[in-house]
């Protein structure tokens, strides 16, 4: 059967039809057959939104379906405006088919009892509402369930400005994951209103610049001292390559300091590398967009298994993959281009601090 854009758009209108989490779960598996079938045949920047649109109108489906729930179990409507925000990979509309729960909440105003009890019972049961449609649980609890995702907007400026003044790994690293923050369902005010109260924290601030510096210039090592592909030597995925680690976060991280710094506000990589390219003041951005769409496209295609209908894939380019003599190029190129940047923010780091001793 050819897929046309008509059939597309038909099969991703079913979604905000559905009313049950089962049927929400089917029809995402029938716009995921879909979208298997446009791989590789579209642009991978299509294709990626496409994909992302998806996970979108989901959430939003998900949030509506929710609140019916909520009204059922005897908790009522909503006891003042929110939004349902999305991180990492989401954030950034960078998602694949089987990326997990990276999301939050901002709830309007005060806190008090009447909020805390609602948002607490509707946010366990968004996140159970999300894995059971098929996303997984995030593995480092960044969820609307957990309390440090999940709070009023004035609570949430406080926990802003306590990670931008800490300056400590862990801090830092939330402040990172959140600086991908985007809407997708509720209060368009709220989400704007955290948006200006976490940029509001960069400007001329120095040390945190520096602070966001250091946590950005971890890095897995990916080619040896000759220049070749270093793969895993050990475990399931043993002669395989992490392309999610070794290149695709590498080029987000490099991507996301260099927007921070200039308070570019856009949330994807392709965005945010086009809104650099309007600075004029940084060289290799063609490049970087060309590694990062190569690694977009690779991590796409690692291989995946089937679970009741859902996808599950490490994000490693299997073994027999890496013996296609092109790819492995390509692979290397771009290896090589991370390297570059990682030794070039080594260098600003190591001139930072030696500036502020």
């Amino acid at each position: 059967m050819e897929l046309t854009d008509d059939y597309y758009e038909d099969s991703f209108r079913t979604i905000v039809l559905a009313g049950s989490p089962q049927e929400l779960r089917e029809r995402r598996i029938a716009c995921q057959s879909i979208l298997l079938e446009q791989l590789n045949v579209i642009p991978i920047e299509e294709w990626m939104f496409r994909v992302n649109t998806m996970h979108d109108l989901i959430a939003q489906t998900a949030v509506l379906i929710c609140e019916a729930q909520m009204k059922e179990a005897g908790y009522g409507p909503p006891p003042c405006a929110y939004s349902f925000i999305v991180f990492g990979s989401s954030g950034r509309q960078e998602a694949t088919l089987w990326s997990d729960q990276d999301n939050g909440l901002i709830v309007e105003g005060e806190a008090d009892g009447e909020k805390n009890r609602y948002f607490e019972f509707f946010g366990t049961m968004l996140s159970d509402l999300l894995e059971e449609v098929g996303y997984e649980k995030c593995a480092g609890k960044i969820m609307c369930s957990q309390e440090m995702w999940r709070k009023t907007l004035s609570e949430w400026m406080v926990q802003l400005k306590e990670w931008r003044t800490q300056l400590e790994w862990e801090p830092i690293r939330y402040l990172i994951i959140s600086s991908d923050m985007r809407h997708v369902a509720g209060s368009t005010e709220l989400s704007s209103l955290w948006q200006e109260s976490f940029y509001e924290g960069f400007i001329d601030n120095e040390e945190l610049s520096v602070a966001v510096l250091r946590n950005t210039v971890r890095h897995k090592a990916t080619l040896n001292l000759l220049g070749q592909v270093l793969t895993e030597r050990f475990g399931d995925y043993a002669g395989g390559f992490d392309i999610k680690y070794g290149v695709y976060i590498p080029l987000v991280n490099f991507v996301r300091r260099l927007s921070l710094l200039h308070g570019i506000r856009a949330s994807s990589t392709l965005d945010r590398i086009e809104e650099l390219e309007r600075l004029q003041k940084y060289q290799h951005l063609d490049d970087i967009r060309r590694a990062f769409l190569l690694a977009t496209r690779m991590r796409v295609n690692t291989p995946f298994s089937v679970q009741n209908g859902l996808l599950i894939s490490s994000d490693y380019i299997a073994e027999s993959e890496l013996k296609n003599k092109q790819l492995l190029s390509e692979l290397r190129e771009s290896l090589l281009l991370v390297r570059r940047l990682h030794r070039a923010l080594q260098r600003q780091l190591r001139s930072a601090e030696r500036w502020r001793t």
